[in-house]
């Protein structure tokens, strides 16, 4: 039986075509196991000849998904969230889901109510949390108590019984300072991400942990305390650079705030790398196109949202049981990228009296 002329095919004409239940089309474009590899080619060639395109209403009949993902962020950091949204859409694009994107204050006091309301209005397969929300106990909790399926990114730390994708932050922020000290830094300051995110003192651990190995000091009045925004990497920046006795290298905890600095040691009539070597951390879009183009850690933001989105999918296919724990937690692989904003110091460059304010 036909459908009707000027009118779109439904699972029903798909399912009376092939001669097969409703259930098993919606199994087939689900692409779930028990359905005969003949019957799945007979479902597949209906649905091509038809043209069908199945709502999201028709496909949840079978095993009672949604097909919407969400992801929630609050992040001052646009490249994080920009890369983490676009990977996430990709991937639910080829499995046929929907990518439903909430920004939420991770200090509100209602918090719990948000998340709580927003899950039961969408009844999402599945949640990813960017941080700082990945680390909200009340986030969590408004989760579970819902039975959402989620996925923390780069969390400060990882329950067993729940996914979570990063990368060492701790190691490439090492790498970095190692790095620098090799192009012959060692009064290299550094500027922190915010206090409310784990990645924060993980890459001021790795910094740290490089300086130690090096037995160089990590001078107090070095360190500034930043926010992963653009105008704290001025203002760290001028701190730093004001000193009577400036570094001769800066390392951001990420590329926003080190763009801050190369902003702020252009307006002092610093050259860099000549003057002042920096470096950041995200391999942001801007990295790239600025004079010099910066060198920093690539974090693999589209992949990690991609895995994260696998995981939510197959859990929600009822194989979470079957999850050990390295599926459920993936560590994925970062890159050092060296740039044009460092370079080796020049002997005579040292040590660096502060510029005269412009």
């Amino acid at each position: 039986m036909a459908s009707k002329v000027g009118s779109s095919p439904t699972i029903v004409d798909v399912a009376e075509q092939a001669g097969v239940s409703i259930k098993t089309v919606s199994r087939v474009l689900n692409k779930e196991a028990g359905v005969q590899d003949k019957t799945r080619e007979q479902v597949l060639k209906v649905v091509a000849e038809l043209k069908y395109r199945p709502k999201l209403a028709a496909r949840s009949m079978g095993g009672g998904r949604s097909f919407l993902i969400g992801l929630l962020y609050y992040d001052p950091s646009a490249a994080f969230v920009g890369g983490v949204q676009q990977g996430a859409t990709l991937r639910c694009r080829e499995s046929g889901y929907h990518l439903v994107v909430e920004s939420l204050h991770n200090d509100a006091p209602d918090i719990y109510n948000q998340v709580d309301r927003m899950v039961s209005a969408l009844r999402p397969d599945g949640m990813i949390l960017t941080p700082p929300l990945c680390d909200n106990p009340k986030v969590l909790q408004a989760l579970r108590d819902n039975e959402t399926p989620f996925v923390l990114l780069s969390p400060g730390q990882e329950p067993a019984d729940q996914f979570s994708v990063r990368m060492d932050d701790e190691l490439a922020a090492e790498e970095v300072t190692n790095l620098l000290i090799s192009l012959g830094h060692e009064r290299i300051g550094f500027i922190r991400g915010a206090p409310d995110q784990a990645a924060s003192e993980l890459r001021y651990r790795g910094f740290v942990r490089a300086m130690q190995a090096h037995d160089l000091t990590v001078e107090e009045s070095l360190v500034w305390e930043g926010d992963f925004t653009f105008p704290s990497g001025v203002e760290g920046a001028h701190k730093l650079l004001s000193r009577s006795v400036r570094p001769t290298a800066v390392f951001a905890s990420n590329d926003d705030m080190a763009l801050g600095v190369l902003a702020a040691a252009q307006r002092l009539g610093l050259n860099v790398p000549a003057d002042l070597s920096i470096a950041g951390f995200d391999d942001s879009s801007a990295a790239s196109l600025v004079w010099p183009p910066l060198t920093t850690v690539r974090q693999p933001t589209h992949e990690m949202a991609s895995v994260a989105v696998e995981m939510l999918i197959t859990a929600k296919g009822n194989d979470a049981e079957a999850a050990t724990p390295q599926s459920s937690h993936r560590v994925l692989p970062h890159q050092l990228l060296v740039r044009d904003s460092s370079r080796a110091l020049h002997p005579s460059a040292h040590p660096h009296p502060a510029p005269k304010k412009v």
